[in-house]
């Protein structure tokens, strides 16, 4: 799985890019939000990656931080949610306002995203309220007392292992919160691995 790409932006569209690893270039769908953190043309560039895979389709979805491909992840495992859709959302709202409509029950800002009606903004707030806490977003506590993770470092690596490994993304999130409320902030990646399977398989 291509989890990161690190090269020189080649080219950009109205939501891709190509990014030029050693000469290959990589074709990467990305929110409007990523697209202008990625720079200009020709800058050396880092992008988060999600590779999905189906029938007739193989797609690279990029983002310019993990926190952004961790709410990718459990956008799409919302029913009616698919790659467009979660991009359009993540383009519409930061992942902290993100998080806090989802847990605010605020089906409305979720709405303001290109291509999602009020049914599915509703359904997406109802399905993602009681995990938003436990997701990376803007800095403050959490909602209903759950711990946030930080954008990126052991806790996002984390969970994206647990990903790897066939657990949901909303489950290994809630996992590794879970996991790193026990061991602590400053906990390493693979105590933080080990700990959230336990949980996650309780």
């Amino acid at each position: 799985m291509i989890a990161k790409l690190s090269g020189r932006l080649d080219e950009t569209g109205e939501d891709w890019a190509i990014v030029d690893v050693q000469g290959v270039g990589y074709l990467v769908h990305c929110s409007t939000k990523t697209l202008n953190a990625l720079g200009s043309v020709g800058d050396a560039c880092t992008i988060h990656t999600d590779l999905q895979v189906s029938e007739n389709d193989m797609r690279l979805l990029g983002f310019a931080e993990s926190a952004e491909r961790d709410w990718f992840r459990l956008l799409t495992g919302v029913q009616g949610v698919g790659s467009k859709v979660a991009l359009a959302i993540l383009s519409a709202l930061s992942t902290g306002e993100l998080r806090d409509a989802c847990g605010g029950g605020d089906a409305a800002s979720v709405a303001r995203a290109n291509g999602v009606g009020p049914k599915l903004a509703g359904r997406i707030v109802n399905e993602l309220k009681d995990r938003a806490g436990a997701m990376p977003g803007a800095a403050g506590g959490g909602i209903g007392g759950a711990s946030i993770m930080p954008a990126g470092g052991a806790s996002s690596d984390a969970v994206s292992a647990l990903q790897n490994l066939g657990f949901k993304p909303a489950v290994a999130a809630q996992a590794v919160a879970r996991a790193q409320e026990e061991l602590g902030e400053g906990a390493a990646e693979g105590d933080l691995i080990r700990v959230a399977l336990k949980k996650a398989a309780g």
